[in-house]
């Protein structure tokens, strides 16, 4: 390859769910575009999150609704779970999607590279192979970075893969241990509690603040918390971690609640106390880029304190979420190219989703901060327990809840727990986005019967015009 050919307008690090969306919309936009990926394209999200994760816990509800499978007329004797073969699936569903990337990058003219990048200039990047050796240089007007994060780990907890896991042995295991403990109760590690427990696991999660899925509404936790204690799992919250320890290939978590201590016994820990980012990136300090808590400092338009650089996505910080680092690779490419209606990342309109059964969705503000700002609220609940198609799904578990400006009729929040709360969340986002009012959501013609319905109840209900209920 010849120096001319090495030169782009626009170098990407890291090929997730961040950079190679950012790679694809540059390219649209007329760049002449390098990807350079240490791994495998598509990144944690593809390979070693999102997808894997979620073809499991698929299979975990699929086993579920099997076991009940006699409330709906059907006898599904002598049933017998193989968790090797869910685990081969998730494999094989994240290697097909990589796989589509790698298409993605060939049909939009992306080049990629294999290997670690470091910068030497704002303008250039050094890469070295798998041997350490460099592999070569390329230059390119504006370098953006996409590296993601890893998972967190607690002091003096050591994560030997066998008995201390964290996210990515835990879905690799070829088969389902007899007994598990999870220490964070984040989206991570409910969805590993909802996964491993279909499959016989004995799950104890461990939360140190003082609710599961603590950055939710709390009165959708509260319900969440009820479902999977219902299934048998059980809950410690405002609990601390203060050793784990393994002893005969089995672990020992000590722990500590109210100044009472327990230790627990498991045949395995899986820690789950989030993700931290890796802004190790060789030449960053040297360069000046700026770096908070250990996140990259940027601007609205993702550009760092040293410009022609970028970051986006894990790597600049909270919420560390697929879906908002491929926003963010959007916002930066389209200002480097001076689109006139690129508009900045609004925090209010990125949805969470939790896939754990029932799911979890979210988008704005949760009641207590909206109440924390000075808003005056109306809220409309809307259970699922009044609602026709999930009284035919057998779903009748969760709500959906909508909370609005009392004043101004702006939504500021919607929350759902549910069944595929994750898909319904989608038309909060469009509402809150085109600023509409819960009038206008009710106004919304909802088909019948659908889960969808229940969106537009909550809105009739938050406008004290509920009809089914």
């Amino acid at each position: 390859m010849g120096r001319d050919e090495r030169t782009f307008d626009l170098a990407v690090v890291g090929a997730g769910p961040g950079g190679y969306v950012a790679s694809v919309r540059a390219a649209q936009l007329g760049m002449r575009v390098a990807l350079v990926e240490r791994d495998r394209l598509g990144g944690v999200c593809l390979n070693w999150g999102c997808i894997p994760t979620k073809a499991l816990l698929q299979s975990s509800q699929v086993l579920s609704l099997m076991r009940r499978a006699g409330e709906f007329g059907i006898h599904a004797n002598d049933l017998r779970a193989d968790f090797s073969a869910a685990v081969k699936r998730s494999r094989e569903k994240a290697e097909r999607l990589s796989k589509g990337i790698e298409y993605l990058m060939r049909k939009n003219k992306v080049v990629v590279f294999s290997g670690e990048a470091r910068l030497t200039s704002a303008k250039e990047l050094e890469m070295t192979g798998g041997d350490g050796k460099t592999s070569g240089t390329i230059r390119a007007e504006r370098i953006l970075l996409a590296t993601g994060s890893r998972s967190r780990l607690l002091p003096d907890v050591t994560v030997d893969g066998k008995v201390v896991l964290t996210s990515t042995e835990a879905m690799l295991l070829n088969r389902a241990p007899a007994s598990m403990i999870i220490i964070g109760a984040g989206a991570i590690g409910v969805e590993f509690a909802d996964i491993y427990h279909a499959y016989g696991t004995t799950v104890t999660l461990v939360e140190l603040l003082p609710t599961i899925l603590p950055y939710e509404d709390e009165e959708i936790t509260a319900l969440l918390h009820r479902a999977l204690t219902k299934k048998g799992i059980k809950i410690l919250t405002n609990t601390s971690v203060e050793r784990v320890t393994v002893e005969a290939g089995k672990a020992k978590v000590r722990v500590s609640s109210n100044g009472e201590r327990q230790e627990l016994l498991g045949e395995t820990v899986l820690v789950a106390v989030g993700r931290m980012p890796n802004s190790e990136v060789g030449g960053l300090k040297e360069l000046g880029v700026a770096r908070k808590n250990g996140f990259v400092a940027v601007n609205e338009w993702m550009e760092s304190s040293v410009p022609g650089i970028y970051a986006i996505g894990d790597l600049i910080g909270a919420p560390l979420l697929a879906h908002k680092a491929s926003h963010d690779g959007i916002v930066a490419v389209e200002k480097m190219a001076k689109l006139d209606d690129v508009t900045p990342m609004d925090p209010r309109r990125i949805p969470s989703c939790t896939y754990c059964h029932p799911q979890v969705a979210s988008i704005g503000l949760t009641e207590a901060k909206a109440k924390a700002k000075g808003y005056t609220i109306r809220i409309g609940r809307f259970p699922f327990s009044a609602s026709g198609m999930a009284i035919t799904l057998g779903e009748t578990e969760g709500m959906v809840k909508v909370i609005a400006d009392a004043t101004h009729g702006e939504i500021l929040g919607v929350h759902i727990i549910g069944a595929h709360a994750t898909e319904l969340i989608a038309e909060a986002g469009l509402a809150i986005t085109l600023e509409a009012t819960p009038e206008d959501i009710a106004r919304s013609i909802h088909a019948h019967p659908t889960l969808s319905e229940a969106m537009g109840e909550a809105a009739l209900a938050a406008i004290g015009r509920a009809l089914h209920v």
